[in-house]
């Protein structure tokens, strides 16, 4: 293993994306040293300091931020322009990450003065290892730099590049808001299953498992998720009877409408997000 020095990144906000990040670098390898965390919650500071012994933790941006390399924006949206602020003197040398929905580009680069912005769009199996990223580089972002977001980002799965930063309000719709979709097709299983005289419990561990399994398969295979449908598929059978009843109630035409109402909520967001850079008028 390579003996040469890390360079220094920094963390705007220490909570649970922050954390499976930092979490997978430090398995990884990278000295706890080498990570500036600033979060302004003692009780999560105390967490962090707990669970990675090290980590350089800061109440405050102060002028150490200037040694940061790669600066990771991970706090919520509508606080970035209160966090941003004591942080602009410091920061504009450095490389921004933000893994904020809906603070466009833009508004980083005005809050930061730096204009190499990678923004991503995670989700949440990101906490396991198992989530996938799409992510959007502004023009001055050099290769060199989308090596090292990708670096940082792999502890938490999967990258997808998008070509222009309007794909990520697709992103957000799809992947972004996508477990959840996921979770609610499974809690109908669930239902259905305590129906059928399965308990709760066994209800969970089928449909999970036959959801993962799914997935899996979905992706280790070179046919299309319609093939693979089919194949499960006999008329006259089971799953046919299932299939035809989801055809019959409208599934696959809801699903669509609710993945694009998401995108057009995604778009709205970055629009009131954007209004002023580096602040928000989102009410919480």
């Amino acid at each position: 293993m390579s003996t040469a020095p890390q360079p220094t990144l920094a963390f705007i906000g220490g909570g649970n994306m922050a954390s499976a990040i930092i979490g997978g670098l430090l398995r990884a390898g990278r000295p706890a040293a080498s990570v500036i965390v600033v979060e302004p919650f003692e009780a999560q500071r105390a967490k962090l300091a707990a669970e990675f012994p090290g980590l350089r933790l800061l109440a405050a941006a102060d002028t150490s931020l200037a040694e940061a390399a790669l600066l990771v924006w991970a706090v919520k949206p509508q606080l970035f322009g209160e966090a941003a602020a004591p942080c602009a003197g410091a920061v504009a040398g450095a490389l921004q990450l933000s893994v904020m929905a809906g603070i466009r580009s833009d508004s980083i680069v005005a809050a930061t003065g730096s204009q190499r912005v990678v923004r991503a769009m995670p989700n949440t199996p990101a906490l396991i290892g198992q989530g996938i990223a799409g992510l959007f580089a502004r023009e001055a972002v050099t290769a060199a730099d989308k090596a090292l977001v990708e670096q940082v980002l792999a502890p938490t799965g999967q990258t997808l590049w998008v070509q222009a930063e309007s794909d990520l309000d697709a992103v957000t719709a799809l992947s972004g808001s996508g477990p959840a979709y996921f979770f609610y097709m499974v809690e109908a299983m669930m239902a259905a299953a305590v129906e059928l005289g399965l308990s709760a419990e066994q209800g969970r561990r089928l449909a999970l498992a036959t959801c993962g399994g799914a997935a899996a398969l979905g992706l280790q295979s070179d046919e299309s998720p319609t093939v693979l449908r089919e194949r499960v598929t006999s008329k006259g059978g089971t799953t046919y009877a299932a299939i035809s009843s989801l055809q019959a109630d409208g599934v696959g035409e809801a699903v669509q409408r609710a993945v694009l109402a998401a995108a057009r909520r995604a778009k709205e967001l970055g629009d009131e997000f954007g209004a002023t850079p580096g602040r928000s008028s989102i009410k919480t």
